[in-house]
This record gives C-alpha cells, sequence and structure tokens, in this order.
C-alpha cells in the first residue's frame, strides 16, 4: 500500500517498545489538541458574563480557531516537508501551549481571543504525526499506526466536554486553560525526549505569495460559511466574502500551477487517488460533526417538549464521551481490515457503517442508551473512514509530499465540519417550536439533520467508488516467504 521507505527505527529485538512509544506519545499530542478544540464548548454560553462581551463577539471564540488552523494547517505541511515534521509539531505544541497560557490569564475578550487563534495553530499536529509514522515505521506497522493517530479526535473531543464541564462546573474557568496548557507541555516534552526527526526533506523555497493567497481565500470562504447564519445569507458581508473567496482561489489556483515551487501541488492532488479521497474526506468531515450537534441538543432540552431528555451538561459529556473511546478501540480493527482488503473497501465500509448508525439515531431517540448506541455505532464508522483516508493518501504522494498531502486532506475534512456547523445551523433556526417564552429545535428539525448525515455518508461511498483500487499491504511474513522463495529459485533451477 505504501512505497518502500527507509525507516529511522530497526523494528527487531529491543527497539520495538520504541516504536509502540514513538506512536502513543504522537497519539498523545493529537489527544492534546482535539482536547484544546473541543473544551471551550461548554462554557461558549457563559463567556458573554465572564469576558464583559457580546454573544455575537464571543462567538469569535471557536471562530478564531477554526480560521487559523484551517489556514496553519496546509501551510505548516509544506514547512514540514521542507525543514522537519517533527519541528512542526513541536511548533504547534509550543503555540497551544501558549495560547492556552494567554487564555487562562484573561479576564477580557481581546487577549482571550488571541489565545484561542493560537490555539488554532495546533491543528496540523495530527496530519504531521501521521507523516512522521510513514517516515519512521515499517510499511506494515504503518496502517495501524495512522489509525490510532486518527483515532486521537475522537478521543480528544469526547474528553474534552465531559471534563472542560466537570471543571467549570467545580473550578474557576481560567482552570480549564491551566489544565490545557499542562496538557501541551507535557506533550511537547514526550515529543522532544522520544520522537526522532525524519530525515526526509523536500527542500526547496517557501511560496510566500501562495501561502498569503490560501489564506486570505480560505478566511474569506470560512468566515463567509461559519458566520453566514448570524449575518444573513443575503447580507452584504457574506456575498462579498464568498466573492472574495471565489476571485482569491482562483487567482491562488492559476498562480500553483505556474510556480516552480508551489505550496500545494495542485497537480498531485489532481491525481484520481488524491482527489477524490479529499473529497471523501469532506463528506467525512462533514458526517462527523453531526452527531456532536444533535446528541446535545435533544439532551438538554427540557422534558416537556415531549422528545427532549433535560440533561445537563455534564450528562452529555458523559453520554459523548463512549464514542470517542470507541473510535480508538476500533482503529485495530481498521488496520485489519485495510491489510487484508485495501484502504479503499475499509473507507467504504465506514461510510456504509456510519450512515447506518445516523438511520439508527432517528428512530431511537427517546432514551439515553439508544443515544449512546447509536452515536457509537457512528464512531465505528468514522473511525474506519478516518483510518483509511492517510494510507490512500500516502500512496499516492511522493514520500517528499507526504505531509502536504495529509494536511490538505485534513483541511477538506475542517472545510466539512464548518459546512455542517452551518448547514446544522440553518435547518435548526428555521425549523422550531415554541415552549413559554422559549424557542427551541423541533424534532422534526433534530431529525433533518441526522438525514443530512445519512446522505452526507452515503456521498462519501459513492465518492469513494471513484478512487482507483490499491492491492493489500502484504504482511511482513508473506514478503519474507516471499523473498525466501526467490532467493532459493535460481538453486533449484541449477540442480
Amino acid at each position: 500500500m505504501h512505497p518502500t521507505h527507509p525507516s529511522a527505527l530497526d523494528t527487531k529485538g529491543a527497539a520495538q517498545p520504541r516504536l509502540n512509544v514513538l506512536v502513543a506519545v504522537l497519539t498523545f499530542a493529537g489527544i492534546a489538541v482535539a482536547f484544546t478544540q473541543s473544551m471551550v464548548f461548554p462554557i461558549v454560553p457563559l463567556l458573554p458574563g465572564l469576558l464583559s462581551a457580546g454573544s455575537a463577539d464571543t462567538a469569535w471564540a471557536v471562530t478564531a480557531t477554526l480560521l487559523s488552523g484551517a489556514v496553519a494547517t496546509p501551510v505548516m505541511g509544506r514547512l514540514a516537508d521542507m525543514y522537519g515534521k517533527r519541528r512542526m509539531v513541536l511548533l504547534g505544541i509550543v503555540v497551544l501551549a501558549a495560547g492556552s497560557v494567554l487564555c487562562a490569564l484573561s479576564e477580557s475578550l481581546a487577549p482571550f481571543l488571541v489565545g484561542r487563534t493560537l490555539q488554532g495553530l495546533a491543528a496540523p499536529v495530527v496530519p504531521l504525526g501521521i507523516s512522521i509514522m510513514r517516515d519512521l515505521l515499517p510499511t506494515e506497522k504503518v496502517p495501524g499506526a495512522t489509525s490510532v493517530m486518527s483515532g486521537s479526535l475522537g478521543v480528544g473531543g469526547a474528553v474534552g466536554l465531559p471534563v472542560s464541564a466537570l471543571i467549570v462546573d467545580n473550578f474557576d474557568w481560567h482552570v480549564l486553560f491551566w489544565a490545557a496548557a499542562a496538557f501541551g507541555v507535557v506533550a511537547g516534552a514526550l515529543v522532544v525526549l522520544l520522537v526522532p526527526e525524519s530525515t526526509v526533506r523536500a527542500g526547496g523555497r517557501f511560496d510566500l505569495t501562495g501561502a498569503l493567497g490560501l489564506a486570505v481565500g480560505l478566511v474569506c470562504l470560512l468566515l463567509a460559511v461559519s458566520k453566514g447564519e448570524d449575518w444573513g445569507w443575503d447580507s452584504g458581508n457574506t456575498l462579498g466574502l464568498f466573492a472574495g473567496a471565489a476571485v482569491v482561489l482562483s487567482w491562488w489556483g492559476w498562480f500553483q500551477l505556474r510556480s516552480p515551487q508551489p505550496l500545494v501541488n495542485l497537480r498531485t492532488a489532481a491525481r484520481p487517488q488524491v482527489l477524490f479521497t479529499n473529497l471523501v474526506a469532506l463528506a467525512i468531515g462533514f458526517s462527523l460533526f453531526v452527531m456532536s450537534l444533535v446528541l446535545p441538543q435533544l439532551l438538554q432540552t427540557p422534558e416537556s417538549t415531549g422528545y427532549g431528555l433535560g440533561q445537563s451538561l455534564v450528562v452529555v459529556g458523559l453520554v459523548m464521551a463512549p464514542s470517542g473511546l470507541v473510535m480508538l478501540a476500533t482503529t485495530p480493527l481498521s488496520s485489519r481490515l485495510t491489510r487484508a482488503k485495501g484502504p479503499k473497501v475499509t473507507l467504504m465500509v465506514g461510510s456504509v457503517i456510519t450512515g447506518a448508525g445516523y438511520l439508527l439515531a432517528m428512530v431511537m431517540m427517546s432514551e439515553i442508551w439508544q443515544l449512546i448506541v447509536a452515536s457509537c455505532i457512528v464512531a465505528v464508522g468514522v473511525s474506519l473512514a478516518l483510518g483509511a483516508l492517510p494510507g490512500l493518501i500516502m500512496g499516492a504522494v511522493p514520500v517528499s509530499e507526504t505531509a502536504a498531502g495529509n494536511s490538505l486532506n485534513a483541511l477538506m475534512r475542517s472545510i466539512g465540519n464548518t459546512v455542517s456547523s452551518a448547514a446544522a445551523g440553518v435547518i435548526l433556526a428555521h425549523m422550531t417550536v415554541s415552549f413559554g417564552d422559549e424557542v427551541l429545535p423541533s424534532e422534526n428539525g433534530l431529525r433533518a439533520v441526522l438525514a443530512i448525515g445519512v446522505g452526507s455518508a452515503a456521498l462519501a461511498l459513492a465518492v469513494a467508488g471513484f478512487i482507483p483500487r490499491q492491492k493489500p499491504a502484504a504482511l511482513p511474513e508473506e514478503v519474507s516467504a516471499s523473498a525466501e522463495t526467490a532467493a532459493r529459485r535460481p538453486v533449484a533451477d541449477a540442480d
């Protein structure tokens, strides 16, 4: 499945534990990043009072992280290929810790938003960690390791919600960000001590013009998508940002195709395996976020509505936590299926299971245990799909472009998350019911969002069908047997 590459670590004898430590450390770093991104959700409604600012302004606590992460992902991917993947992982963790400290010291909006922006710059850590694994691990270990690393996204998100709710309920809210800073410091120290640098380098010159163009285009696009519901989809701000994104990104694509050393190699990105895999990542990102939007709404809606479950935020976090653990537990299955059938089959199976989970959720919404079962089924499907995506990308891009290829795929998934949130917001804002003075999302509105999850999973399945089929990766013992047979054949012929 992966091109042959030199491993920086020997896999025999005493070196084997070092491989496990490498995967564990990088996965821990990925969990730290995902935790930092999700932990703010429980306190978003409280931020206007905590920071003495309007709710429209404090909503930027989520938007700022989204935008900085989207811009940083392709830029740091290219820098990692040029100057070192471990170096860029460390940079991401350092700014995460610095941003967390700044948020922990904040009493007003401006420094808090700067801190959240810095936290978002750590988003590339997961795709960069996957790229390190490709460079340093033996070929047969890569599918399992990358599946575990991809699963860190679910674990960090699942842990972030209940931990955040518990901290906010029992301590000063600043403690939440001190905890995130400590998380980052530990992750950084482990990377320094236990993760070697890859020697694979692309060289060349950094495309600053291309980076600035992509940053402007992405900010315009994602800002319009994430704020369109608040500003109005037909407002001048929203339409102007969409128009700006179209113009800037069109120019950026033209410029990249003519640049001798582009930020993103669009010719490589246009290869069928890369193109369709990135389109699937967009659909999977869309589907991944749906359950995170519906479950909290349904669980916290008052029981008097007839369909809400009237639970606290802590219970919401605890209900969502099992799905993250299921994602991590599913990674061995993803690895085995990929080795046996290839990453394309794993991706398609994951899409089917994800869609089935959302279908189940549409008819099982009345009990907490039903939501846990449905969310765990979705988690199994998403875990399989996320585990397969890096293998498809790395099987089609040169070793020198691994970080850039994985980062572009992660960016597509992030765009899917943003569009999913916007689409769900539109539906839930227009399909409502009134209970006293409150206007709440209706039961049919929640089901409509789940139906979008089914549709995005079906779209991922359909697009995955166009990905060129890869042969399953040979197991180590099969490789050894083939080599031994080849070595003996001349002797048999001579006899």
